[in-house]
């Protein structure tokens, strides 16, 4: 696994998390230029092993929340993180002891590691998600442990800050949260979900980082040797390449906090159509009006001759792409998780047929 984080990384990690993102997450390009600026600033980040936590270590998430098609026009200030951090440590009285990650996806995967540097504690190799989704509540760490999205801390690129101390669900820690992004812009820092070292240990998808740092690397090399990138992702990642084709048409827009809409490919042959809904994050997809993939599975759409990631916000009439499921991992699979993070959560009447297998959460090598 990843004990630090040098320049050389940063590429790598951007492409990994990038593509199991499954669309969301934030900029990758953008959080690694972000991310780079910070490490020539301050030198490489410390990662440590989940296990490696004590039980009575203090935790919390970071990341940014809010529209991706906002954050490519809306740049950071560059210390949102760390001031979410310190208004929150302010709130409870205590400083956290390490960061862990909200989301593997996209740039939400380098705020963590971008907000620990600056508060000089390590980045946790553990996630929540396994991937990226849209909404605060749908959480590993939230649903078998009695850890709570609230109190939790946000900030914007100015000077406008919030804590909310307390909600009465995680739902409403989310809708609470949603409106003050809105407000801030539709992009804001947020900090959040205290947990003990027990707690990230117990409900956290493992070593997530040092995944998206093995799977860039991997389509960087398949790049240098002219290979055809898609099916090696799909190796890697335990899926399928489902789906080749054209972006034939995109529909997209920012409402509510969230970039929304869908998408048609169509196969080269122009005999095959697959459609896509979106939630930020890629959700469901049908090929030929038939459910293919859906949530919590992911849905990767990678470029189709280099395999770079294709998030939401930059997707394009014309590119030509391949679609990837991914087995989800297991955390996100239980009955209380799929009632959070399944077809029927984001109002698809569908029923969830999980994709054999899976290495997401699993450490390398195992």
């Amino acid at each position: 696994m990843l004990r630090q984080v040098t320049l050389e990384d940063i590429r790598p990690i951007a492409i990994g998390a990038g593509i199991l993102g499954t669309g969301g997450g934030g900029n990758p390009y953008l959080g690694g230029l972000h991310l780079a600026s910070i490490i020539r600033e301050r030198g490489p980040q410390t990662i440590i092993d989940p296990f490696d936590l004590a039980d009575d270590d203090l935790c919390c998430v970071v990341g940014s929340i809010g529209a991706p098609t906002v954050s490519i026009e809306k740049l950071p200030e560059g210390t949102e993180m760390m001031r979410a951090l310190r208004l929150l440590e302010e709130h409870i009285g205590r400083r956290f002891d390490a960061v862990a990650i909200a989301e593997i996806g996209g740039a939400n995967s380098m705020q963590p590691l971008i907000g620990g540097l600056q508060a000089g504690i390590p980045t946790v190799d553990s996630d929540s998600m396994g991937r990226a989704f849209p909404e605060i509540q749908m959480s590993s760490f939230l649903f078998d442990t009695s850890a709570t999205a609230a109190p939790l801390a946000m900030v914007d690129a100015a000077d406008k800050a919030a804590v909310v101390p307390a909600a009465v669900s995680d739902v409403w820690a989310e809708k609470i949260a949603r409106n003050i992004a809105v407000s801030m812009g539709a992009r804001a820092g947020l900090a959040g979900t205290i947990m003990t070292g027990a707690q990230v240990k117990a409900a956290g998808v493992h070593y997530t980082l040092s995944l998206a740092h093995h799977l860039g690397a991997q389509v960087i090399e398949a790049q240098a040797q002219k290979s055809d990138v898609p099916p090696v992702i799909a190796d890697v990642l335990d899926g399928q390449v489902i789906f080749r084709g054209k972006i034939a048409d995109v529909e997209r827009r920012t409402t509510k906090g969230f970039a929304r809409g869908g998408i048609r490919i169509d196969s080269f042959s122009n005999k095959d159509r697959l459609e896509i809904e979106f939630q930020n994050e890629f959700l469901i997809a049908y090929i030929n009006g038939e459910a293919a993939a859906t949530t919590p599975d992911l849905i990767c759409i990678v470029t189709e001759e280099e395999g770079e990631p294709v998030t939401t916000e930059v997707l394009r009439y014309g590119t030509r792409v391949a679609v990837i499921s991914v087995p989800a991992p297991p955390q996100l699979k239980s009955d209380a998780a799929l009632e959070v993070v399944g077809p029927g959560a984001f109002g698809y009447d569908v029923e969830f047929c999980p994709l054999p297998g899976g290495v997401i959460g699993r450490r390398l090598g195992d």
